[in-house]
């Protein structure tokens, strides 16, 4: 069924496409929950700069994906290192202060950011230990969890204790808390 419902709106978006008619779903990101029944839409905005599709692309093959986003389960968190978005936000909205960690590349934090974040990709970290303060609460953050969950374990493993991974990472946050906020 599933297939067959979301198989009809592809090929009606192809023949208003190829029409030049109606409404497309371009800049337009449309979510079905079968069980529900229901449709959201998530609005999405071009980024001129991307680096992929943007004006002056840099990617321009293929990456090995497990590599760059995999997660091995041995590298899996154990819950009481995680926190949700609505958790994290009853956190802040209680002011109780925290370091936001975000470990996405500087091209993803064009799209969406959490203010106030120190933004050291996953790759440095490992030479940048140093300037995150052990000190204080630190919740680290990727795009989904799993370059965070990572980045946990590392500085876990440097002798940082008072540590939290925002689980479903800022498109969690988007999904829960800041529905404007653009999701990838």
């Amino acid at each position: 069924m599933l297939p067959g419902v979301i198989g009809t709106i592809q090929a009606t978006e192809a023949i208003k496409l190829i029409l030049g008619e109606g409404k497309t779903l371009i800049g337009r990101l449309l979510l079905y929950d079968a069980l529900g029944m229901s449709f959201d839409e998530i609005k999405l905005r071009k980024n001129p700069r991307c680096p992929v599709c943007g004006e002056n692309p840099t990617v321009t093959e293929l990456i090995d994906y497990v590599q760059f986003c995999g997660l091995d389960p041995a590298e899996a968190l154990e819950p009481s290192w995680e926190m949700t978005a609505l958790e994290f936000k009853e956190k802040l909205d209680n002011g109780n202060g925290v370091v936001l960690l975000d470990v996405r590349e500087p091209h993803e934090w064009e799209i969406s950011l959490l203010e106030g974040a120190l933004l050291i990709p996953q790759d440095d970290l490992p030479a940048r230990l140093s300037e995150p303060d052990s000190a204080n609460e630190i919740v680290v953050y990727c795009q989904a969890e799993l370059r965070s969950a990572r980045a946990v374990n590392l500085l876990r493993d440097a002798g940082f204790r008072r540590l939290e991974h925002l689980r479903g990472g800022i498109n969690g946050w988007a999904r829960n808390v800041d529905p404007s906020m653009p999701q990838y």
